[in-house]
């Protein structure tokens, strides 16, 4: 019974955390998808000072998008590029990584990408 109150007890500490964290974890989806959009989808680029605006807009720490930007380039080139950063936000990263992934290959890449025109609207824009 004692064990169940640890738990219990465990989980209500952990609760304010996560709904703290929620959205920075929001926003590194964003900036993931954004930064996918850029490579895998034509003729599209990422809008980084709108990224910065969408940060502030969320109220997130003003080095928040370089951060994200560094974990993400950390993760995916295998440490070659970009800088390892907290372990929290590399967390938050790999599981925006494997969701991006899933839905891409769910959706297909072409739907993917055209359903980030609407998506991620001001976040990346056509090239040109």
């Amino acid at each position: 019974m004692r064990y169940g109150f640890v738990i219990a007890g465990l989980l209500l500490i952990a609760a304010p955390t996560q709904a703290a964290d929620h959205p920075r974890s929001t926003y590194v989806t964003l900036v993931l998808q954004a930064f996918a959009a850029k490579v895998e989808c034509p003729n599209t680029d990422v809008a980084y000072q709108d990224l910065v605006q969408k940060a502030q807009q969320m109220q997130l720490p003003d080095d928040t998008t370089e951060k994200v930007r560094k974990a993400i380039a950390y993760m995916h080139t295998g440490g070659k590029m970009g800088e390892k950063q907290d372990d929290d936000l590399m967390a938050e990263v790999a599981v925006a990584t494997q969701a991006t992934d899933l839905d891409q290959r769910r959706l297909g890449m072409p739907s993917w990408c055209e359903a980030q025109k609407s998506k991620l609207a001001g976040l990346i824009r056509s090239k040109g």
